[in-house]
């Protein structure tokens, strides 16, 4: 069941963007774990204002394909704290894994094809 619109997406893109950017100050992130979280707060900025959805801006990127980045991004989230040896720090390595979770339920239940009736993304 896709209950998650474009629009909806959009604000949730936004969303994740602000909680990487604060997470090394909140969770008192490592420096290679911070780092990390400044570029994929950068990252998926702008992967969102790049994407052809009611949020992009330049519209580069089909939303189709925004999905697919999203879903290869949720699994390595859970697998980065392991790949790259900071899997011993635990506030970095449950906000890994929890975003990586989340970023894999928002896909599930987005809709990534949906279109309105004069062919512009809802």
């Amino acid at each position: 069941m896709k209950v998650i619109s474009p629009r909806i997406h959009g604000y949730l893109d936004f969303l994740t963007v602000f909680i990487f950017l604060l997470a090394p100050t909140l969770l008192g992130l490592g420096q290679l774990s911070a780092i990390l979280a400044y570029s994929l707060a950068v990252v998926h900025l702008l992967v969102t204002l790049a994407s052809d959805f009611p949020f992009g801006v330049v519209k580069l990127i089909p939303f189709t394909v925004h999905g697919w980045i999203e879903r290869m991004v949720g699994p390595l989230l859970i697998a980065i704290p392991f790949l790259l040896n900071f899997s011993t720090e635990e506030a970095a390595r449950n906000f890994y894994i929890a975003m990586g979770i989340t970023i894999i339920l928002v896909g599930i239940l987005t809709d990534y094809q949906a279109e309105a009736s004069d062919g512009k993304i809802k």
